[in-house]
This record gives structure tokens, sequence and C-alpha cells, in this order.
């Protein structure tokens, strides 16, 4: 499994326009195959920052994922959303292994 770990800065007072571009892209990569965990927004802290994960189950159904965005009109009408709003200045995006297994969910290793 792969998780990107997306980090955005957003514009302050454009908080709600950046809730609904994430909120769209929930649905879209979820029914492209994917999982989202979710978008943090500002809440206390920098007012400028928000992240997003989503994970696949390999790097190359991310990149399946990838491929499919230029032709899908749901995921082009997203991004042109978020041109139109401006709420979004820049964006970093990691890729991460995730471990969501404890120690207690294997044979005790250490004990």
């Amino acid at each position: 499994m792969v998780t990107c770990f997306l980090k955005y800065v957003i514009d302050p007072q454009k908080i709600e326009e950046f809730k609904h571009y994430g909120q769209l892209w929930i649905d879209l990569v979820n029914r492209m195959g994917g999982l989202h965990h979710g978008y943090l927004i500002p809440h206390e802290g920098p007012n400028n920052i928000g992240y997003a994960t989503f994970s696949f189950p390999s790097l190359a159904a991310y990149e399946e994922y990838r491929n499919k965005i230029p032709n899908c009109p749901n995921c082009q009408e997203a991004f042109e959303y978020s041109k139109a709003s401006a709420c979004i200045i820049s964006l970093e995006r990691n890729f991460f292994t995730p471990v969501f297994e404890g120690v207690e969910d294997k044979a005790k290793l250490f004990y």
C-alpha cells in the first residue's frame, strides 16, 4: 500500500472553498479505486495550511488513477473549481508506506 500525503498552502479567507474542493476529491478518489482518509482544514495554529491523505493498494494503482484524471470530466471540474475559487496557493505531495498494525496485532515480539 502507498499513501499520498498532501500539504496545502491555502487562502485563509477561502477555507469553505477549500473544504468543498476536498469533499469533491474524497468522492473522486474513492470512486477511482483509492481510499481517501480525509482532509484536515485549519482550526488552531496556522490558518493557511491544510492536509489530505489517501491510499492506493500500490504505486502502480496510484499511477493508473493519475493517468485517468486528464480524461475524467469530474476530476477536471474539481481542478477548475480550485482555480476559479483560488483557494489553493500551492501544494506539496509526498508518498509513504503506512503502518496500521500495532505490536499486539502480531505475535509478541519483545515480551
